[in-house]
């Protein structure tokens, strides 16, 4: 096997150096060049298995090296060196394509576990691993609708670089499902994935959870203790509900987070931790931040790329795919025959709006083997309960996108959808109305609303306004 080599660009003397010296103990072969242009040639000139550069450099800046490798040698994983603290730029090269990004002063462990895991990545790209595994981890996420499609093929994507994901959808439409699928075809498949729910931790609690304490360090602490971000060390951790963390604990995370190191409650020194961040709500995160329930440096650095699963009513096709694989998966657990749905069954199911989403979609199925004689299901033994057509309703579940609503109410909608519903429908009629006061001119819209046009931008996405 050729040596693999590695590309270094920073003006830097000392960091060239350093970084020369540390990839040649591990037995690769470093190129390192001082500006953009230099950078650009050896890249024209060789082939490399990964690259580090600098943000700021006499010609230019790597944002515009990072962009360039994710154009023209997309096998390449760009790792970013940033200064202490320099979040912004670090979200910056995720978002164009780097792999991950190291601080300045450069911790040498963190360095190395990051090139195991980047060199890993570049092996699996070549040999066209990540192609053969979602054929079969993705057979977990049933669908053939253009919208689960879209799903898996982001999901490819993003399992090949370290950016923090943000699963957005509502409630059961299988957001810890898609992060696995994420973790399991990326370089840190070998390594633990480490789900938690924000919301069924006690907040006093959290702390110790999340970061571990020493034995002594409080009444109770009769022994050390191991937090959730250094069991996930090498592997992912998953933040399901997000929008439940109290804002201490958020000032916190997002340290954690920047600085890719934990201080255990007790403990003298921080230590370094090397985690790749999933996050999921099924709320409306970027209506907390506006309301200032969320932090907004939190939001923008664990919502560096976005995922949205589109609930189960989106996708009415995949419904007798997904009630049949289900059906399988209950009948291997209780060793029965595989159930399976009479015509009217299956027209009724298809016919139904599930705001449990998939997670609804198992328990009706669940309970109708249950209910049915021998292992056929009639429409009967489905109970699905009896709902308002949705257009005449006027709200959806709590994250959906909303369809277009009636007028606005004098008072609060008499359905189920909940506070957060309600300020959905709150927003888009505002907005409705800005946007037809300024003949649909956003720039003006936004000023109208007091939002920046970047603010207006998202709500629109997020609200599904055209």
């Amino acid at each position: 096997m050729s040596q693999q080599t590695v590309l270094v660009i920073d003006d830097e003397r000392d960091i060239r150096e350093l970084l020369t010296i540390t990839l040649g103990r591990m037995d690769l072969r470093v190129d390192a060049v001082g500006t953009v242009t230099e950078a650009r040639r050896a890249l024209a000139e060789h082939s490399y298995d990964l690259c580090f550069t600098d943000m700021r450099l006499p010609d230019g800046n790597g944002q515009e090296v990072i962009e360039l490798i994710a154009t023209h040698h997309a096998d390449t994983p760009v790792a970013m060196i940033t200064a202490y603290g320099n979040v912004d730029a670090a979200v910056n090269a995720l978002k164009a394509g780097a792999f991950d990004f190291v601080s300045k002063p450069v911790d040498i462990q963190m360095l190395r576990q990051l090139v195991r895991t980047a060199l890993k990545l570049a092996e699996e790209k070549r040999n066209d691993l990540a192609a053969a595994k979602t054929g079969s981890s993705g057979d977990r996420l049933v669908g053939d609708s253009p919208a689960m499609q879209q799903v898996r093929a982001t999901i490819t994507k993003l399992a090949r670089n370290q950016a923090p994901v943000y699963i957005a959808g509502e409630s059961g439409v299988g957001k810890e499902l898609v992060a696995r699928l994420i973790h399991e075809q990326g370089p840190r498949a070998g390594g633990p994935f480490v789900p938690v729910n924000c919301g069924a931790i006690p907040s006093e609690l959290m702390e110790s959870e999340f970061f571990g304490h020493r034995k002594g360090s409080f009444t109770g602490a009769v022994s050390d203790k191991e937090g959730l971000f250094q069991a996930a060390h090498g592997g992912t951790l998953f933040l399901d509900e997000v929008a439940e963390l109290p804002l201490h604990m958020q000032v916190k995370l997002l340290r954690a987070i920047q600085e890719k190191a934990v201080r255990a409650i007790g403990g003298r020194d921080e230590i370094p931790v090397d985690v790749r961040i999933l996050s999921a709500t099924h709320k409306n995160l970027g209506a907390l931040v506006d309301l200032g329930q969320f932090r907004q440096d939190l939001f923008y650095r664990i919502n560096v790329i976005e995922l949205c699963v589109p609930p189960l009513r989106e996708r009415r096709g995949d419904v007798p795919l997904l009630a049949a694989f289900i059906l399988r998966q209950l009948a291997a657990k209780s060793g029965a025959a595989a159930g399976h749905l009479q015509p009217a069954a299956q027209r009724a199911l298809e016919e139904y709006d599930f705001p449990g989403n998939v997670r609804e979609l198992e328990n009706i199925l669940e309970r109708a083997m249950a209910m049915c004689d021998g292992d056929t299901i009639d429409a009967i033994d489905l109970m699905l309960p009896q709902r308002a057509p949705r257009s005449q309703v006027g709200t959806v579940a709590e994250s959906a996108a909303p369809a277009a609503p009636p007028a606005l109410p004098a008072a609060a909608p008499t359905s189920d959808g909940g506070l957060d519903d309600y300020i959905s429908h709150l927003e888009r009629t505002a907005i409705i109305k800005a946007l037809e006061e300024s003949r649909y001119n956003k720039t003006a819209a936004a000023k109208k609303l007091g939002i920046t046009f970047r603010a207006l931008r998202y709500k629109l996405k997020k609200l599904g306004i055209d």
